[in-house]
This record gives C-alpha cells, sequence and structure tokens, in this order.
C-alpha cells in the first residue's frame, strides 16, 4: 500500500468517527462504563486481597524449646526454620524477654514469683510467621520434627478461616471481572454491529466502485483503534481520578482501630502501567475485530 493511499485511510477513518461523532460517543460512553466496572472490581480484588494478607502476616505460631536446650540447640533450630521455604519470619524470645512481655498484663504481687521460677515457667521459645497460612498443618509437622522442639502453638482455626476467606475473594474477583468482560463484549459488538449497519450504503457504493475489501475494511479498523484508544484513556483518568480520591477520603476518616488495615490499600501507582496497557489493548481490539467482523457482512454483494 502506497504512503497516499494509508495517508487516505487514515484520514477517512478520523473522518469517520466526526461524521458518526452520536454513535461514536455512544461506543465510547459504552466502553469507557465497561472499563470502569472492570477497573474498580480488580482493584477492589486486590485491595480485599492485601487486607486478608494483613492478616495472614499478624498470625504467629510459637515453637517451644525443651527446658534442656542450650545455645547449641537455639542455633541447630534456627538453622532449621531458615532452610524452612514457608518461614517468612522468626524471632527468638529468651526467659528474660518472656517475663518482660508478661510483666505488662500481670500483677506487680506476682511478679516477684515468677521471676524465681521463670526458667521453669518462661521455655525458650521462636516466634514465627508463615508464608503461606494453607500450609501450617504441614509446617507444624515439620517444626515439631526439629531436634529439641518440644512444642509448637498455632493458630490453625484462624488459619483456616482466613485461607478460606482468600480463596473466595480471588474466586468472586475472577468471576465478576470475567462476567463484566462478557457484558461489555456482548454490548461493543452491538454498538458495533449497529455502526456498520448505519453506513451499509457506503460499504456497498465502495464496492461496486472496485474497491478492494481490505480498502474498505482499513477505515473501520482505524476507527476501531482510536475509539478504543480514546475510551481507554478517558477511563484510565477515571479511574485513577476517582481510585486516588476515594483512597485519601478513606484514610483521612478512618479510625485508629483500622488504620493499619488501610496501609495495605493499594496505591494506584503500583497498578497503573498494567491497568492502562489492559485498558489500551482491550479496547483496541473490541473496536477492531468489532469493525472488521460486522463490515464483513455488507461486502458481500
Amino acid at each position: 500500500m502506497r504512503g497516499s493511499s494509508f495517508t487516505y485511510l487514515i484520514k477517512e477513518g478520523a473522518r469517520n468517527i466526526w461524521v458518526n461523532r452520536m454513535m461514536s460517543l455512544a461506543s465510547i460512553g459504552i466502553l469507557v462504563s465497561c472499563m470502569l466496572l472492570i477497573g474498580s472490581a480488580i482493584l477492589l480484588s486486590i485491595n480485599l486481597n492485601g487486607m486478608v494478607g494483613y492478616v495472614e502476616t499478624q498470625n504467629e505460631m510459637v515453637a517451644f524449646l525443651e527446658d534442656s536446650a542450650d545455645d547449641s540447640t537455639v542455633s541447630l533450630v534456627q538453622t532449621a526454620l531458615e532452610n524452612n521455604e514457608n518461614v517468612d519470619s522468626f524471632a527468638f524470645v529468651s526467659r528474660e524477654e518472656a517475663l518482660e512481655q508478661y510483666s505488662e498484663i500481670v500483677p506487680e504481687s506476682l511478679m516477684q514469683s515468677l521471676e524465681e521460677d521463670k526458667e521453669e515457667v518462661f521455655p525458650l521459645s521462636f516466634r514465627i510467621t508463615l508464608k503461606d497460612l494453607s500450609k501450617i498443618d504441614q509446617t507444624i509437622g515439620e517444626i515439631e520434627s526439629i531436634p529439641g522442639i518440644m512444642q509448637v502453638n498455632a493458630p490453625t482455626n484462624v488459619a483456616e478461616t482466613v485461607t478460606g476467606i482468600k480463596r473466595a475473594v480471588y474466586i468472586c474477583g475472577l468471576g465478576i471481572v470475567v462476567i463484566l468482560l462478557a457484558v461489555t463484549l456482548i454490548i461493543i459488538a452491538n454498538t458495533i454491529k449497529v455502526t456498520v449497519f448505519n453506513r451499509r450504503k457506503e460499504i456497498n457504493i465502495m464496492k461496486f466502485v472496485g474497491a478492494t475489501d481490505l480498502f474498505i475494511r482499513m477505515p473501520f479498523v482505524v476507527e476501531g483503534v482510536l475509539l478504543g484508544f480514546v475510551s481507554a484513556c478517558v477511563a484510565y483518568l477515571l479511574l485513577w481520578g476517582g481510585y486516588s480520591y476515594l483512597l485519601n477520603y478513606v484514610q483521612e476518616q478512618a479510625p485508629v482501630t483500622v488504620a493499619s488495615f488501610l496501609k495495605n490499600l493499594v496505591p494506584f501507582s503500583q497498578v497503573a502501567k498494567q491497568l492502562f496497557a489492559s485498558f489500551a489493548a482491550g479496547g483496541i481490539m473490541v473496536g477492531v475485530f468489532g469493525s472488521m467482523i460486522f463490515v464483513r457482512k455488507h461486502l458481500k454483494v
């Protein structure tokens, strides 16, 4: 294709948008609305997963060492925990540190007796956080098998609840996105179908005067690319502004009790590139394929 023909097709595609501006605005409005719904569902799912992940990291298990444990035993346990793939972090707690922690909740009248019997009351221990709570039972077994470990206390019920919530959030989020995507494709396909139908006479005239199928399709392809890209930009900017405003408002108005959860809300900048790329690719693909599919029907004259 010569450069002049290519330039003509680009101009023709842009001109078609202006000539059919009402239908073009309708297409952009529908596509923007669908992108906003899908983007909102994605952001909601990401943030819910982040909050659940925060709860997940706050649940610790405690591994108590045997009374006869010495420095070499502590070193052995530490090495074993470092080599465990599901252990995210751990901290050694001496008897003195355990006594100090209990001093905040135990009456002073009992502190003296606890200090005298601390070696019997407070065994050496490790506080451990896990990477994946769904593997908590397996990890408990692995830690209990370490020489020198007497007992492991773990919030198994909490772990099951958190794991279930995390799985439900993932499944529901994926389901919502799939449903919205299907609805989007149906709506956009029908909109493009109406647009092409309204211009069927123009297509037929071009066909009768000898224009090739590719030459007829190209302005519609250019139009679809432009409509998809403009829709992606508008949806991206609206989602960016709305999400940033809502995030600032929630963080400013939130009570102190939930502030720790809100710290895990995902800033828009963290997902900005991925969202824009998805919007642009999705909008352009819908515009191009929708145009090509429905133009083909009117090329058979």
